[in-house]
């Protein structure tokens, strides 16, 4: 795993000089604006979708300078979602990555306006890649979809309305929300890159970037139940104590584990027909299998 975190850290140096580049070109009027949308872009994390992006343009030979638009807006839109689904209309959660929640520092009003202005911002970045040709629209075709109504945005809402439910919930209820509310902005990384690529590898790309959104996700499931606030950054058992579906409510913490492990196989299987250097994509099926954060 030594060679795969190099890797990982060299995609992620990639994607946050992009980022702070951006940054501090970024001014507005009035200031606050740009102090709250710089407050949760610079938080840290992961940035599993920026380094998902990258790595899917080295697999298929797209020029880095061409993917980090998409992926900083792809990032921005991660962000808005996570200030949105800190709220105390949604998760009603104060802290994120370890620091307080955006709603905490500049008020659920600025909130709620920061999160507005990085959704708006990264479609004019994605607009202004539109005047290079047919596959930058499709790649910012692929981000709204992914994004909207038919992507994280119902999946959310689908979060929202089953939890407040009485009816029994089943797989396919989860299914559908995980799937959307997760994994759309896990899928659009890989093939946001495959449309600048000409859609080469795109349907095996899809399968197993879609397993891959449901895998990160029922990790995540999971560590809510045996993570801790230090390795996660915020706040630990809220699924429980709201009474979310998870996959560890329907199955068991074993059985959900179980699942996690049928997904991570389902991932390399998917991989094993796609031409290229893929070790870096089977070990991150791995590093998320067993993630600690």
């Amino acid at each position: 795993m030594h060679d795969f975190q190099e890797r990982y850290q060299a995609y992620l140096s990639v994607f946050n000089g992009y980022l702070a580049e951006y940054m501090d070109n970024l001014s507005t009027k009035p200031s606050v604006l740009g102090e709250a949308m710089k407050y949760s872009l610079s938080a840290g994390g992961k940035r599993i979708r920026p380094v998902l992006a990258l790595a899917t343009a080295e697999l298929l030979s797209v020029p880095s300078k061409e993917v980090l638009p998409f992926a900083l807006a792809l990032e921005m839109i991660h962000t808005y979602s996570l200030i949105h689904d800190d709220l105390p209309a949604m998760d009603d959660d104060d802290f994120r990555r370890g620091k307080p929640s955006n709603h905490k520092v500049f008020g659920e009003a600025n909130a709620i306006l920061a999160g507005d202005a990085l959704l708006n911002t990264a479609y004019e970045i994605c607009f202004n890649q539109c005047r290079k040709g047919d596959g930058y629209v499709r790649a910012a075709q692929i981000l709204c979809e992914c994004a909207g109504i038919d992507g994280m945005i119902a999946g959310q809402v689908a979060d929202l309305s089953f939890s407040s439910g009485d009816k029994p919930l089943t797989q396919d209820d989860l299914l559908f929300i995980h799937e959307h509310k997760t994994g759309k902005l896990l899928l659009a990384p890989v093939a946001m890159v495959c449309a600048l690529a000409d859609d080469r590898e795109y349907f095996k790309l899809e399968k197993f970037a879609k397993a891959f959104g449901l895998l990160f996700q029922i990790t995540d499931d999971i560590l809510d139940v045996v993570g801790d606030f230090e390795g996660m950054g915020k706040s630990i058992g809220k699924d429980v104590a709201e009474g979310k579906l998870t996959f560890v409510k329907l199955y068991g913490l074993e059985g959900a584990g179980a699942r996690a492990d049928l997904l991570a196989a389902e991932c390399k299987a998917y991989l094993e027909g796609i031409e290229g250097e893929k070790t870096f994509f089977s070990d991150l099926v791995d590093y998320v299998r067993n993630r600690r954060n």
